[in-house]
Parts: structure tokens; sequence; C-alpha cells
């Protein structure tokens, strides 16, 4: 890599040109898929200054997924600013336009899961800073060490034209550091609440990624609908601090993430407060079960959100191995949903074929801005406690079931011979012994309820006018491993949901309420 400076020395502000592209300099060092670029050099400087440097370049098509710009921060620098730039050329219909995120890692390095990791809100923002007492959100305050700092761009998108880039970096030198910032995280239990079924939304964003309502917006609408709910902004933790004054006895805070790969998304619920789970690795490497094992040792859970969202990056190439639950209903209700509610089915089927282990299902919100809605849907959770741990292992269990808003209500049981299980539980009777099915749903007029089992829907019933109903049927273990309820509204005309019908459309309304098994018979 070869920088050319500008010939004007008059100038506090060097120029510096990288060509990043397949015919690059041979200082440009590609390992995997991060591309390192030659860094840039900043002078000491008296207090009370700034100095400043542009850099550009240009990326081809099939670009590194990480493009690394690592900068040499001189002693004395108290406050680091970067802006950033990318083209947009005009693209035929079908393909993909140029699309770049950008982060940066201190002088601890950019190792994986490593102690470097100062911010990474994607492409949400175009300019950042970062001080010892603020940043802008998504970033992570802190001292401006001395030592090499990496800025990250992420190119997910390089059209065929290819992709020019602009990074203005401007360091102050503003004499001793402000106050440190000192994050206030939020309690992780709620004392008082004892066993019961508790409403909460596991996938929100704020400022901090790219999110337009602030905390206090996303704990207002949470604290109107739910009980608890749980902070995901995308690879990064930047807002956990935030959200201890917006905690209180009426709503519960956890933390998390949602961890935004190359190769599908997924949240980290439960994380510990400040806690970071890196992103920067595909299905073909070893990244994922690492961090997944990172965060299950401190007690969070993994989930795979929308696993069938068809924009780029986001299905979910993984696989489920190393999944504690998967969000199969993402926001309002469609077409990847019922794709990924399928998908769910199928791995229910083969656990129970398999005597194996069994995926629990979640739905969250999504939610990033009016007018979508924070708890639509959310889930409700059975859990000893309204604390962290108590709410991450009901729904680690399948303790749960989804709704679309705390309008709807749903009972599921089964029972036989005296003894009753609900949901995410076993009722351990033989194999001929009748048993009994129970919903009790209401807050869905003119719903359809389904029972649905290992060998699909076996009983449909509509709901009246006013919404409220109960339904029973009768099987056995032997014609039934696992009974699962749904509930959906009419179909857009007004008929109502048919789960059997055949034709050129499906003929199934919007989901209200969706459970996860109850199985049935011997383990």
């Amino acid at each position: 890599m070869k920088p050319l400076n500008s010939p004007c020395k008059a100038h506090e502000a060097d120029n510096v040109i990288h060509s990043t592209s397949r015919r690059g300099f041979l200082a440009a060092a590609l390992t995997g898929a991060a591309l390192t670029l030659a860094p840039v050099q900043f002078a000491a400087a008296d207090s009370g200054t700034s100095k400043n440097k542009t850099i550009t370049g240009h990326l081809d098509t099939g670009a590194a997924d990480f493009v690394y710009l690592p900068v040499d921060v001189p002693a004395g620098v108290n406050k680091i600013s970067v802006q950033y730039t990318y083209s947009r050329p005009q693209v035929s219909p079908g393909l993909l336009n140029n699309a770049c995120d950008i982060g940066i890692f201190d002088e601890n390095g950019t190792k994986l899961a490593g102690k470097g990791f100062r911010g990474w809100p994607g492409g949400f923002r175009s300019e950042f800073f970062i001080s010892a007492a603020e940043a802008t959100p998504g970033y992570l305050p802190g001292p401006v060490g001395r030592g090499t700092w990496n800025i990250v761009l992420g190119p997910y998108q390089v059209a065929a034209e290819g992709m020019d880039y602009t990074v203005n970096i401007t360091l102050d030198y503003d004499g001793p550091d402000g106050a440190p910032h000192r994050p206030l995280y939020p309690a992780q239990a709620i004392a008082g609440r004892g066993a019961g079924w508790y409403r909460g939304d596991a996938h929100l964003h704020t400022v901090y990624s790219d999110g337009k309502r602030t905390p206090d917006e996303v704990a207002a609408g949470a604290r109107a609908r739910l009980d608890f709910m749980v902070s995901t902004d995308h690879n990064t933790p930047a807002s956990h601090g935030a959200w201890g004054p917006l905690a209180g006895d009426d709503l519960l805070i956890l933390t998390g993430e949602e961890v935004t790969t190359r190769n599908g998304h997924y949240l980290a619920l439960g994380l510990e407060p400040g806690d970071w789970i890196d992103w920067r690795y595909r299905a073909r490497d070893k990244g994922f079960k690492q961090e997944a094992q990172h965060i299950r040792s401190s007690g969070g859970i993994v989930v795979p959100a929308h696993p069938f969202c068809p924009y780029v990056a986001c299905r979910w190439k993984f696989g489920y191995d190393d999944a504690d639950a998967v969000e199969v209903w993402t926001g309002p209700w469609t077409a990847d949903d019922e794709y990924a509610i399928n998908s769910w089915d199928s791995m229910l089927a083969q656990s129970v074929r398999s005597g194996g282990r069994w995926l629990p299902a979640m739905g969250n919100s999504d939610a990033h801005s009016a007018p979508q809605v924070i708890g639509f849907p959310h889930n409700v959770v059975h859990a000893a406690a309204l604390s962290r741990d108590a709410l991450l292992e009901g729904i680690r269990n399948g303790r749960s079931w989804i709704a679309e808003s705390a309008d709807v209500s749903v009972d599921f049981t089964v029972s036989s011979s005296g003894r009753s299980a609900g949901i995410g539980e076993r009722l351990d009777a033989a194999a001929d012994s009748p048993v009994t099915v129970t919903a009790a749903v209401s807050g869905v007029p003119n719903g359809v309820v389904r029972f649905i089992t290992d060998e699909g829907q076996t009983l449909q019933q509509n709901l009246p006018a006013a919404g409220r109903g109960t339904i029973t049927w009768v099987t056995t273990p032997q014609l039934a491993a696992y009974v699962r309820l749904e509930v959906r509204h009419p179909m857009a005309d007004g008929t109502p949901s048919n789960g059997t019908a055949m034709g050129t459309s499906l003929q199934l309304g919007p989901m209200a309420a969706l459970t996860n098994p109850i199985f049935l018979g011997a383990k």
C-alpha cells in the first residue's frame, strides 16, 4: 500500500489514497475475510490543537468482509472523530447497490472477541466520536490511549462498479481528560415477584444502533404493556449503561445484543451488563460456536433471529446445534414467519423421532422506530421469579407462548387420569391412554383455533365475534407425540382461516397466538 501525501505542507490535513482493489499494492495484508491497509500516521501536537487526515480508496466487488484502517494515535489525544462516505452508483433493478458499515477498535487490538472493541452501530451513522467522558451512541466512552487504533469498514454490498470510500479522521489534543463515563446498569431481578406468567419483548433497538427511539422511549413503550424487555442493539453493548435509571419495580430490563453476521442474525439474551459479543465470522468459520459458548457460560441464551428474512446477510446459515431457542415470529406476521414456523415444526417432529433435544420458539417485535409497536409480538414466559435467570430458564425450557398483544390470553393444558401438563412440559401417559387437550382463548374476534401435532393439524374451530372460547379435543400419546396451539385471525377478506385448504395461496390469516408444544407419553 503506497500512501500519497498532500504536496501542500501548509495544510494540517494530509490526504492518503488507498487502492484496495484486487490489483492493490503489496503492502496490503489480506488474511481470511479481512483486509488490513497501510497505517495512517499522526504526529504529536500541542494541547488545544487538532490534527486531521483524509483517506480515500476503492474496493472491487467481492471485497473482504472487513477492511481495517490502522491509525497510529500518539500520546496526548483526548478525542478521536471519524466521518466517512462511500459511492452509491446507479444500478439496474434487481442488483445490489453499495452498502458499508463502520466501527472502531482501540489500541487493545482487533482479535476476535478481544478487548479492543469501541463501537459498531453499522451504517446508521456517517460520523462518530469517542472521548473519555462521552461518545456517539453505539460507541464506548473511554480514554483515547496511545497506540494503533483500527477503523473498520464493513462493505457488505459492493456494486459491480466497485465502491469508492472516503474516511476523515480528526484527533483533538485538548488537555486533561474529562470525568470518566460511569455506566448505570439495570438490576437483574425485581424483588417480591414470585412464580407466574410474565410478558416480555426480547428484541428491541434504540439510537445506540439503527433504531430511532431513545432508551427512554423504548422503556416507556415496554412499561405500558410488558413486565420485562431485553435491549438488543446491533453488535454493541453501548446502551447497557443507559438502562439503570429506566428500570423499576414495574419493568425488568435485561441486557443483550443482536449479533449481526454475514450469514444471519442472532440474539444474545441476558448478557452480563457491558459484555460484548463478536460478529466477525461466517458459517464456514468457528466464531459462532465460540461466541455461543461464551454467552451460555455467563448465563445467557442464544436465539437465531428472523431466520428466513430475505434481506442480504439476514437468512440463518449456522444451523441450530448451538441455539437455545429460535425466533419464529418477528413483528407483524409475514411470509418469512410462515416459513419459520413450518421449519420449526419439522424440527419438533425430528426431535421426537430421535429422542433428541427440542428447540423452543420465541416471538419478538424487532421494533426500531414508529410505527413499529413494542411488544408486537411478545413472549409470555412462566418463570419462578421476575429475574434474569428465571426468565431465561423458562425460555430455555419452552415454558412460554407468543402473543400479538397483551389483549390476547391463552390457557393451554393436557390431562389424563388425574394428571396434567402445560406448555413446554410432558404428560407421562401410556401410549393408548385418552388425553384431553384444552385451550381457553380470549382476545381474538372471529379467530380460528388450531391444534397441531407431529401429524399436522388435527382440529380447527372458529371463535365467536367476542373472541373468547374454550376448545377441547381427545387424543392418545400413540397418535400425538406433541400438541401445540395456533390462533389465527381471519383472512384479509374476512373469511375464516383454513389450515387444511389447498389452493394457489395460503388460506391462513395472520397469527394472533402461538404456543410451544406439550409432549405426550413417556420420554
